[in-house]
């Protein structure tokens, strides 16, 4: 009997082309996501779009594609806590890396253990795919169990900010997947982690 494939983590990300995912204060520009950038992510990517933003850009019953599961380090959850949205991705199984935040929806399980174990029994369990939202200290944990990049690389240059990954020098080869440009000038690139075999 064929083992059952398991479950492949991507870090589905925006960025700006100088690689900051945010501002030093956690500004960000999606001025790029517009047109047929916009198309192409409501088609491909509709669980990706929180709930509160789902019936303006008629979601509401759209089924997920790619993922079921989403990852959040506190930073990335907090703007939605900001505006009183507690539970941004209920389509999705929604997971917060925490040490300090209470749990405030019951629908958003907050983890203050060891990403890495979470992650890799998330991937024997059966499933879609996971999502990494972010941010980069929860990816730069996680580098190491990444599968597939998804880069969103936006016509804007930040100077200074949050860079894609927090973790320690330490180089690793990524093979290109696909790459596409938008009109926008936004760019939507993936890799895939190399693969290194042993005689």
């Amino acid at each position: 009997m064929r083992k059952a494939a398991m479950r492949r983590l991507t870090y589905y990300i925006g960025c700006s082309l100088d690689g900051f995912i945010a501002g030093p204060d956690g500004e960000t520009d999606s001025s790029g996501f517009d047109g047929d950038l916009k198309d192409a992510i409501l088609t491909e990517y509709p669980e990706t779009i929180p709930a509160h933003a789902r019936a303006e850009l008629g979601l509401v019953d759209a089924p997920n594609k790619v993922f079921d599961t989403i990852l959040m380090g506190r930073a990335t959850y907090e703007p939605a806590l900001r505006i009183g949205v507690t539970s941004p991705y209920p389509h999705l199984r929604q997971y917060v890396f925490s040490t300090t935040l209470p749990r405030t929806d019951p629908e958003v399980e907050v983890v203050s253990g060891d990403p890495v174990e979470l992650v890799r029994g998330l991937k024997r369990q059966p499933g879609a795919g996971i999502w990494l939202c972010g941010g980069a200290s929860l990816a730069g944990q996680l580098l190491g169990e990444i599968d597939e990049l998804l880069v969103k690389r936006y016509p804007v240059v930040f100077g200074s900010g949050i860079p894609l990954f927090r973790a320690p020098f330490a180089p690793a080869d990524w093979l290109l997947g696909d790459s596409r440009v938008f009109l926008t000038g936004t760019t939507l690139t993936s890799y895939v982690r190399r693969q290194e075999h042993s005689c």
